[in-house]
């Protein structure tokens, strides 16, 4: 659908409905409302019964994305928001910057009361089990409720659990993975900052320049994600492989991870 075009706004500011809003700022309708209804961002402008979100809305969602990524709480922001009232974002506030790339990940939040958390993870809810997830950063604590960063990783660990992995052990190798998930972000993050960014000038960057920063970023997106997911598949092609070559000899395990990986990539 196309945007609006507001013809009080001699800008002719560009305008969303609630669902365009929602996907440019990759988030589900269902959070916007949350986001809506908890205040975090501000009322939109009403035409008859539609409700138009402008640019400055999206901003305010990227913000809450970056704040929910470097850690913060939805109570955490709600208090920042409700703190700041001088006209600037969030993210200025915090450093953040006035241009955001847009965030590669799409995860949606999840609220979960302690009742429903139990729900999922049955009698691995322990204390040592919470205190590991809040300590990793799946969970955090806002009021009398959790709230879960990613909608896919609880669905993930649920059916791990359910499976018959101990949760302990799920949270164990979640922390491992995040490891080396910072490790693999580490590495495209060099190769933009060595080799796309230009070395430093001694003056700080101009808009333009952020700007051409962060669409160079958002159009790599895609390509680092390939470049992850035909890695992962392949990686776990060749660990299948030497594991069931160790079960047909009797043998108890397939070695550490760089011992599988030469014997599956001999094959070829």
């Amino acid at each position: 659908m196309a945007a609006n075009e507001n013809p009080n706004d001699q800008h002719k500011q560009r305008e969303y409905r609630m669902a365009e809003l929602a996907a440019e700022a990759g988030i589900t309708v269902r959070t916007l409302r949350f986001y809506r209804e908890r205040k975090l961002i501000p009322p939109p402008r009403r035409e008859g019964r539609i409700a138009w979100y402008n640019k400055h809305h999206l901003a305010r969602l990227r913000s809450i994305a970056a704040l929910l990524e470097r850690g913060h709480t939805l109570g955490g922001i709600t208090e920042l928001l409700a703190a700041f009232e001088s006209g600037r974002d969030v993210g200025e506030l915090l450093g953040l910057g006035a241009t955001f790339v847009t965030p590669w990940s799409d995860e949606t939040p999840v609220r979960l009361t302690p009742e429903e958390l139990a729900d999922h993870y049955s009698g691995d809810s322990t204390a040592e089990n919470l205190a590991a997830s809040l300590d990793i950063g799946y969970l955090a604590v806002d009021g009398d409720e959790f709230v879960h960063t990613s909608r896919r990783l609880l669905d993930a660990s649920t059916t791990l659990v359910a499976r018959g992995i101990p949760l302990a052990a799920v949270l164990e190798a979640g922390r491992a993975v995040r490891t080396h998930a910072d490790a693999v972000a580490a590495i495209a993050s060099t190769l933009i900052r060595t080799h796309l960014v230009d070395p430093p000038t001694g003056t700080p960057p101009t808009p333009q320049d952020i700007d051409h920063l962060a669409h160079t970023v958002e159009e790599l997106h895609p390509v680092f994600q390939a470049v992850i997911d035909a890695e992962i598949t392949m990686a776990m092609d060749r660990r299948v492989r030497t594991e069931l070559d160790c079960w047909l000899r009797g043998e108890t395990g397939g070695g550490d991870g760089e011992q599988a990986a030469r014997a599956g990539g001999a094959d070829g």
